[in-house]
């Protein structure tokens, strides 16, 4: 807000100036203003030679918090609901059991099975020594061949029947581990589904584990943004990037936030929107931040390489656009339309419109219009800093003004209150 109102206030001075050197320039020519100029006494403002640097800045995006974890809980089997072990709302951990299903009589159907098995066993035990026994006869003239062949395929029969007596025994022991269910990850689980008591099946829902901790958050960055992230993590060697996120208070309630760092970023654009998404885990160790909320994620440690910036103080609205002023040989202020890029703090990234080694004026624009000339002051570096001198100046300007306007005010509603005292006298 501040910078709307400081740019609005530049802007109305720049095009009252741009607008009374226009209508002068058709009497005046170059020589008469050059003339104007040099009699007029110089500005005092910052000026500094750009030249390309990094700048660090933070990028913040919306996100609605969903666990991509969380896990609904649905029976495998058919029978009774018989216990409950949890406490809805509490903390489950995996593997840990969470409802019974009848386990005894899953427990005799396994028995049942084993014994099968084993009675096959049995009978692929005498199989195996009938086969053998009919083949040392048969070598001795002692049983046709018929016999032998009548073996081998008893033999054949029992091997059958052990495969498939194992298998059912392996079915009754999956049967078996389902009617204990346990939790599969760990998290809050929620409200069971349904009673203890009821009839269950296939497909039935028991509950669901939402995991808290951590919290995976997706969100969308715009395809610019993604490209210039990408290119950071790969000239960086896939250093991390800190993620903060930032979950508004509700009536009242203080705002939440967690640290994190950034764990994906996807590689292509949603033809769409034209975003690419990305996630961040975030430790979230007493679940104060909870799935469904609105937040936004801010990423921090990005940056912008080899770029050109100024202060934003020093960005004003021209006729053009966009300008900054240049300063001549003379230390003349000149007007120069740019192209803006993204803003990083107090600095305004330029994409275009100035060179390296030119000479900007950084400083408050306030007073300075194309052909003031300036009295360059030495700028520290420290955009932050002016931004705020400025931000001051400016608020003391308002309230000195606000002051004499009431002042003047005051003056004016003086004469009125005396004349009709006057008036009161007389009658």
């Amino acid at each position: 807000m501040k910078r709307t109102s400081r740019l609005g206030r530049a802007t109305l001075m720049v095009l009252a100036a741009s607008l009374l050197l226009a209508a002068c320039g058709q009497e005046e020519n170059p020589e008469a203003q050059q003339q104007a100029a040099a009699q007029r006494q110089p500005h005092p403002v910052e000026v500094v030679a750009i030249e390309r640097q990094d700048i660090a800045l933070e990028k913040s995006y919306p996100s609605l918090l969903r666990s991509d974890d969380e896990v609904t809980l649905v029976a495998r089997i058919t029978g009774n609901l018989e216990e409950r072990h949890f406490e809805p709302g509490e903390q489950v951990e995996r593997g840990q059991r969470l409802f019974s299903i009848e386990p005894d009589v899953y427990q005799a159907a396994v028995n049942q099975h084993e014994a099968n098995l084993q009675s096959a066993q049995a009978e692929l035990s005498r199989a195996q020594r009938d086969a053998e026994r009919f083949e040392r006869l048969l070598s001795q003239n002692s049983v046709s061949q018929q016999q032998v062949d009548q073996a081998r395929a008893e033999l054949g029969v029992a091997r059958a029947a052990v495969a498939q007596a194992e298998a059912a025994l392996a079915s009754a022991r999956i049967d078996l581990a389902y009617a204990e269910v346990a939790a599969p990850v760990s998290g809050v689980i929620g409200l069971a589904q349904i009673n203890v008591g009821n009839l269950v099946s296939p497909g039935t829902v028991l509950a669901t584990i939402t995991p808290l901790d951590p919290l995976e958050v997706r969100f969308q960055l715009p395809q610019r943004d993604a490209l210039e992230l990408r290119q950071q993590l790969n000239g960086r060697g896939g250093e991390s990037i800190r993620a903060t996120l930032n979950v508004p208070g509700g009536s009242g309630a203080a705002a939440q936030q967690l640290e994190g760092q950034l764990d994906f970023l996807g590689s292509r654009v949603d033809e769409r929107t034209s975003t690419v998404q990305a996630s961040a885990s975030f430790a979230n160790l007493d679940t104060r931040v909870l799935p469904g909320q609105f937040a936004r994620v801010s990423l921090e440690g990005l940056k912008r390489f080899d770029v050109l910036a100024v202060p934003e103080i020093a960005v004003t609205q021209g006729l053009m656009g966009p300008q900054v002023f240049v300063l001549d040989e003379d230390d003349v202020a000149r007007s120069r339309t740019v192209e803006l890029g993204e803003v990083a703090g107090p600095w305004q990234i330029v994409r275009g419109g100035l060179e390296p080694g030119e000479r900007v004026v950084v400083g408050d624009p306030a007073g300075i219009e194309p052909g003031t000339p300036i009295d360059p002051r030495p700028f520290e570096g420290d955009a932050e800093t002016l931004v705020e001198e400025v931000e001051q100046a400016e608020a003391e300007a308002e309230r000195q003004a606000a002051e004499a306007m009431q002042e003047q005010e005051a003056a004016e509603a003086m004469p009125g209150e005396d004349a009709a005292e006057g008036g009161e006298d007389d009658a």
